[in-house]
C-alpha cells in the first residue's frame, strides 16, 4: 500500500472537527468501482505529524476489509457534530489510502482504545454478565490507519461554500465506468427508498473521482419517480456522465446507543449542465435500526461481535491482517 513520502499537515481548526466528531461516514471501493458507505466511530484517532486518521472496525466484517484491501483508496466524512465536542460547521472529507490493517494487543485495547471508547461511547458495562457478553465486542477490534493525501474543507455541513483543499488537488470528473449488464435503472422502488432516506437527517452520496479516491457529498432528496432519485448538492460537485455511486443516509443516538442506517448501493446520471443535480437509480438495500437503549444496543453488539467473529476464524480472516 503506497503512499507519498510527505505527510499532509492540517490546521487547528479542522482537528478540533476531527476529535470531535462520534460517528463518521466510511467510504471504501467495491470490484465493480463503485461506492459503499458505513458509520464508523474513530474516536479522534490521528497523528498529525505523520498525517494519518485512524477507526477502529471488527474482524467479522471481513467484507469490508478484503474490498479495503484488495483497493486502499477510502474517505472518511466528518458530517454530523451531534453528541460531540464541537460547534463548528465545518463539512470535513479525509481523502487516502490505508496503509496499516492490525489486530492491536490487549494492552493497547485497553489502555488507549478503550479509555478513547469511553470518553465518545460512554462508560462500558460492566460486571459477571456483562464482561462475558462483551468480552469478544471489546477485543475482537481492528485498528484501521489511513494516510491522509487530502482535506477537502467546506464551511457548511451541507457542503456549501467555497471549498478549502488540503494535499493532492482535486481532479476534474470521474471514474469512466461502464454501465452494469442489468442496465442503469432502479432496482429497488425509488419512492420507498425515498420515504426510508426521508425518516433520517444525514443523506451521503459517494462515488470514485478519476483520481480513484472516493468522494463523499452531503445531498438532498427532491424527487422520486421511475426514473430514480433525484439528488441535489449544496455546490457543483458532481461530475458529468453515469457511473456507480452509494448513498448512505442515518442517524445514531448519545454514545451510539441506537441507530438507523440505510445503505444503497446504484447507478448515478449527471447532466453536463447541472453539476449539483442528479438522478440516483438505486440497485441494492440494506437497512439496520437499533431501538434507543444502551442495554439493547449492547446486547445487539455482543450477539454480533460474538457471531461475526466466529465466521471470520472460520474463514480464516487473519489473513487481512498486516503483520508485525
Amino acid at each position: 500500500m503506497k503512499h507519498s513520502s510527505l505527510p499532509v499537515r492540517w490546521p487547528d481548526d479542522i482537528d478540533e472537527v476531527l476529535d470531535a466528531d462520534v460517528v463518521v461516514a466510511l467510504a471504501y471501493r467495491t470490484p465493480a468501482g463503485g461506492v459503499v458507505i458505513s458509520g464508523v466511530s474513530p474516536i479522534g484517532l490521528r497523528d498529525r505529524d505523520a498525517g494519518t486518521v485512524g477507526f477502529t472496525t471488527s474482524l467479522g466484517f471481513g467484507r469490508k476489509l478484503e474490498r479495503i484491501r484488495r483497493n486502499p483508496q477510502v474517505a472518511l466524512a466528518f458530517h454530523a457534530r451531534e453528541h460531540g465536542r464541537s460547534r463548528r460547521a465545518d463539512y470535513v472529507l479525509v481523502q487516502g489510502t490505508v496503509s496499516e490493517v492490525l489486530r492491536p494487543d490487549e494492552a493497547y485495547l485497553r489502555q488507549e482504545i478503550g479509555k478513547r471508547s469511553e470518553r465518545y461511547l460512554g462508560a462500558p458495562r460492566r460486571g459477571f454478565f456483562w464482561d462475558r457478553w462483551l468480552r469478544v465486542y471489546y477485543r475482537d477490534r481492528v485498528l484501521v490507519t489511513v494516510q491522509v493525501e487530502r482535506i477537502v474543507r467546506w464551511p457548511r455541513l451541507d457542503g456549501g461554500g467555497e471549498p478549502e483543499v488540503i494535499g493532492s488537488p482535486l481532479p476534474e470528473g470521474g471514474l469512466r465506468q461502464s454501465p452494469p449488464k442489468q442496465g442503469t435503472g432502479p432496482r429497488i422502488e425509488s419512492r420507498r427508498a425515498e420515504r426510508r432516506l426521508g425518516t433520517v437527517p444525514h443523506r451521503l452520496l459517494g462515488f470514485v473521482q478519476a483520481d480513484g479516491l472516493p468522494m463523499v457529498v452531503a445531498i438532498t432528496i427532491t424527487a422520486a419517480d421511475g426514473r430514480g432519485l433525484t439528488v441535489r448538492t449544496a455546490g457543483p460537485v458532481l461530475p458529468a456522465g453515469g457511473r456507480r455511486a452509494g448513498v448512505l443516509g442515518h442517524k445514531f443516538y448519545e454514545h451510539v446507543a441506537g441507530l438507523t442506517s440505510r445503505q444503497y448501493t446504484g447507478w448515478l446520471t449527471v447532466d453536463a449542465e447541472d453539476a449539483s443535480t442528479g438522478i440516483y437509480a438505486p440497485h441494492t438495500e440494506r437497512n439496520l435500526v437499533i431501538p434507543h437503549s444502551k442495554t439493547i444496543a449492547l446486547l445487539l453488539n455482543g450477539l454480533a461481535a460474538t457471531t461475526t467473529y466466529r465466521a471470520a476464524q472460520k474463514a480464516g480472516r487473519e489473513r487481512l491482517l498486516d503483520r508485525s
